[in-house]
């Protein structure tokens, strides 16, 4: 079996392929403070639950935006499952046309969502991903990857107006009943979240513009499920694009 690891800014995405099914995912927060050892509980921990044995995991790899994280993690799993992970970066074959000014500054979360959205969608392809950061890639009609835009995420933007301002509270982040907000949590929200759907929607049709087509629309990611049921495009949601994309570059490398 293959372990699959997404480790982003916050939270740390683990799913157990056996062959192209996936058997089960789980989360673990990021953690850059701990050790080897402590994740390789962590993971053993997470195996167990779901009924999995670490001995059974025949290969591992993983994507990292942290990369302290990244190796702390490699090492856990190399000890916990007697395998060497491979690490997503540059050299490893993603079968990704990089048309950046640099392709070796290409996210590995974000080359692994485009591997995931080049095999399972139509051509061209806007890719969607919110978590710490919101970002958005963008794939042409040949598969290509052209580039795309990153802002503040949702959570790490609700945190930033209570911390940074002295009459804001700290919210959820839910939907406000209206857009024009009766309070001040209802205005935060409608600003925060009604805010993203329609930024997405902003940059879905001007990059659709540039694009010359139109685009299939796909979003994975943190609170992307919550956000695209505001939004106006028709967008959709595959919440295991990163974890299909880390499979299908394993099968490239092997």
């Amino acid at each position: 079996m293959l372990l699959a690891i997404d480790i982003g800014n916050t939270n740390i995405t683990l799913g157990v392929f056996d062959g192209d099914i996936l058997r089960f995912t789980a989360r673990l927060s990021t953690d850059a403070k701990k050790t080897s050892d402590e994740y390789a509980v962590d993971i053993k921990n997470l195996l167990d639950l779901h009924g999995e044995e670490a001995y059974l995991i025949e290969d591992c790899i993983i994507s990292a935006v942290v990369p302290s994280v990244g190796a702390a993690v490699s090492a856990a799993v190399a000890l916990l499952c007697d395998t060497v992970p491979l690490m997503l970066g540059p050299g490893v074959k993603t079968g990704l046309n990089i048309k950046i000014d640099n392709p070796a500054q290409l996210g590995a979360d974000l080359a692994a969502g485009a591997v995931g959205a080049l095999h399972e969608y139509t051509m061209p392809c806007i890719i969607i991903d919110m978590g710490t950061a919101t970002t958005i890639s963008v794939l042409d009609k040949n598969g290509a990857f052209l580039g795309g835009s990153i802002g503040a995420g949702v959570r790490l933007t609700l945190k930033a107006l209570a911390e940074g301002t002295a009459a804001l509270p700290a919210i959820g982040a839910t939907a406000p009943k209206s857009v024009i907000g009766k309070n001040t949590v209802d205005c935060m929200q409608s600003g925060i979240i009604l805010g993203t759907a329609a930024m997405l929607d902003g940059l879905i049709d001007r990059m659709q513009e540039e694009l010359g087509e139109p685009a299939t629309v796909v979003a994975t990611g943190g609170l992307s499920r919550e956000i695209i049921t505001y939004c106006k495009s028709d967008i959709i949601y595959n919440e295991h694009l990163l974890l299909d994309g880390l499979r299908l570059i394993y099968e490239k490398n092997n």
